[in-house]
């Protein structure tokens, strides 16, 4: 009787927890096994499109590291097996073009050239104008 009481009480609650995945509540599992896919995604991406890993870290610094470097180690594989050439991105960089500006506004700095100015300079009112021959 008592073991027939213990199976029942299980049932009922297992019963309960069993729909926990139809209801939208996901395990640490799965969250864990999702994060690893997505980062393996990106990093295959990345090196589908000729990006350095440095710079996929740089671009996804929310991924799991170690899971973009498996995707992208895997499509370099995948790459280098079947002779497929990178596909240049279309977009432009976002770290090189970050840098390239800060470049150079400190090569700009470093001269001693006035930055680029967007307004024209007007003389002063007492400025004498150039005799005419």
């Amino acid at each position: 009787m008592l073991r027939l009481a213990l199976s029942a009480l299980i049932a009922i609650v297992a019963l309960p927890l069993a729909g926990c995945d139809q209801l939208g509540i996901e395990s640490p599992e799965k969250i864990a096994a999702a994060r690893t896919a997505e980062g393996a995604a990106i990093g295959g991406a990345c090196r589908h499109a000729g990006r350095a890993i440095e710079d996929c870290y740089t671009l996804n610094k929310k991924a799991d590291k170690a899971a973009i470097f498996a995707g992208w180690r895997d499509m370099n594989d995948y790459m280098r097996e079947n002779k497929i050439d990178a596909v240049s991105p279309q977009l432009e960089n976002p770290v090189e073009s970050t840098s390239s500006k800060t470049a150079a506004a400190e090569t700009t700095e470093s001269s001693g050239a006035p930055a680029p100015d967007t307004q024209t300079a007007k003389a002063p009112k007492d400025a004498k104008e150039p005799a005419a021959h």
